[in-house]
């Protein structure tokens, strides 16, 4: 697998919670609000057209709605490939995590 930076990481996960929700505007309030920080519009659609490029996620056009003055929203999905690498980046982390020493609560 072709390494990625975290971000991309964090934004393909997000998709794959989101699920059929998962545009560009839920994605960011998603991490904002999961992560406890903001995040820019800026700062996730260019990973994400990254990953699209890469082939871990597509995109496709939702229903337009009279709420969007009659436009689209480009929903995101995670593809067989990225959910592969999502599999295999959390195999990564659990072998990096597996000797870090139990950190207890004062």
């Amino acid at each position: 697998m072709k390494t990625m930076s975290r971000r991309e990481e964090q934004i393909l996960i997000a998709i794959w919670n989101l699920k059929e929700s998962a545009y560009l505007l839920a994605i960011r309030k998603h991490l904002s609000n999961t992560l406890n920080a903001q995040w820019s519009v800026g700062a996730i659609h260019k990973p994400l057209m990254k990953l699209e490029k890469r082939g871990l996620v597509e995109s496709f056009l939702g229903e337009s709605t009279a709420k969007r003055g009659g436009r689209s929203k480009k929903i995101y999905q995670v593809t067989k490939l990225g959910l592969e690498a999502l599999k295999d980046i959390k195999k990564e982390h659990e072998l990096l995590w597996s000797n870090f020493p139990e950190v207890k609560k004062a």
